[in-house]
């Protein structure tokens, strides 16, 4: 295929926890999306109900004027690591979508969790004639300079779950604000403890956080913000420890989270918001025999993947969003944005069968963070959902 030299160019997607809720315009296939749990049966917390729409403006922000079409195109998605759950789940939502959007997602990636093969993959695709990179960064500064040079040859970048640098892509796709996602593991957490006999509030409750690694950029924002949380609203929690990574490496998981279960015979809660920490800890912690009663876990992952724990009582609840939808939506910004379409802060943009989407600023995601004046900001996807035991089975990836 003739590569070609293209502006790198963005739409948009409303922040559902802050902003305007992304529209359904009929995800049928997407699993339905728990209620808040303020209206829920289960005793789960809410993943943050959205706050009214706020009153539309005098006139309606247009959505802009299209350049092209994405059928044709090729995007190359990239996950942090194959094998994974999470990732496997958001290339069979990305397949799915693309089929029907008429263009080509070219899943490329490796088993492990390294910026080096990132690289590699990166210049694959510009080597290949590829029209555009989609990717979840294990490194932002590690890939920086690949995606650059990928820009330079024509290439619309985008981002998804986890970000680059911001001058380094177009639109990142994201699960949702620092603030909101870390208001979640806490949440979930509270819930958890309390349901086995823990007074969060009162209690001292010995604690630590389990995830990929210090450079991935969505898991450390959100275990800052989640610290934040824990230091103004429990004064009483204690940290145990400094981090654990175990570099989404499935093995490694496991002897981590066995690690820490010797390391502190009494902790009460682990975070794990990564998932292939959560699975390896949940596994670390039946090895030894312990279960929901015995030791709170909880984190980010997708259903399928903890079902099994879940069943055999070694986790009250943990969470996630459609991840499915969220490598759809990537792929869909990234081949907009090689056909030649602009947008800017404000602008909305529809993506069949998803919603209209509005385009955030870079702030959104990190404080202080500039945005270009066009082609540059942030989507967020609609909804995320604690799974239980009440709920788990309603799901399929």
């Amino acid at each position: 295929m003739k590569m070609k030299k293209v502006m790198s160019l963005a739409l948009a997607m409303s922040m559902v926890f802050t902003m305007t809720a992304c529209g359904g315009n009929g995800a049928a296939e997407a699993p339905a999306q728990e209620a808040p749990a303020a209206e829920a049966e289960t005793e789960a917390p809410a993943a943050e109900e959205a706050p009214a729409a706020e009153e539309a403006p005098a006139e309606e922000a247009e959505a802009p004027a299209a350049g092209g079409d994405v059928a044709g195109k090729t995007v190359v998605f990239i996950p942090k690591v194959t094998g994974n759950a999470f990732f496997e789940a958001a290339n069979d939502g990305a397949q799915k979508y693309a089929a029907d959007w008429g263009f080509t997602v070219d899943y490329q990636g490796s088993a492990t969790a390294s910026a080096a093969d990132q690289v590699q993959v990166i210049n694959n695709a510009v080597a290949s004639g590829a029209d555009a990179i989609c990717i979840s960064t294990v490194d932002a500064a590690g890939v920086r300079d690949a995606l650059l040079a990928a820009k330079d040859a024509g290439l619309a970048v985008c981002t998804w779950d986890s970000d680059a640098e911001s001058d380094a892509r177009s639109l990142m796709v994201s699960q949702g604000t620092p603030e909101v996602l870390g208001q979640m593991l806490v949440d979930m957490s509270v819930d958890a403890l309390t349901k086995r006999g823990v007074d969060p509030a009162n209690d001292e409750v010995k604690y630590v956080w389990h995830y990929s690694q210090a450079t991935v950029t969505d898991q450390n924002s959100w275990q800052v913000a989640g610290e934040a949380i824990i230091a103004e609203k429990y004064p009483n929690w204690v940290k145990v420890a400094d981090n654990y990574y175990s570099e989404q490496d499935a093995e490694k998981a496991v002897s981590t989270g066995a690690a820490i279960l010797d390391a502190y015979a009494d902790i009460d809660l682990i975070i794990c918001n990564d998932s292939t920490a959560l699975p390896g800890q949940l596994k670390a912690a039946q090895n030894k025999g312990l279960g929901k009663d015995d030791i709170t876990i909880t984190g980010f992952a997708s259903p399928m993947s903890i079902k099994e724990y879940c069943d055999a009582d070694v986790l009250y609840e943990w969470g996630l969003w459609d991840c499915g939808i969220q490598g759809a939506m990537g792929c869909y910004l990234a081949a907009y944005m090689a056909a030649g379409n602009e947008v800017k802060v404000g602008d909305k943009v529809n993506i069949p069968g998803i919603g209209d989407c509005e385009i955030l600023a870079n702030d959104c995601l990190s404080e202080g963070d500039t945005t270009a004046d066009t082609n540059n900001g942030v989507v967020l996807l609609p909804e995320t959902t604690v799974f239980t035991a009440d709920n788990v089975n309603d799901y399929n990836f």
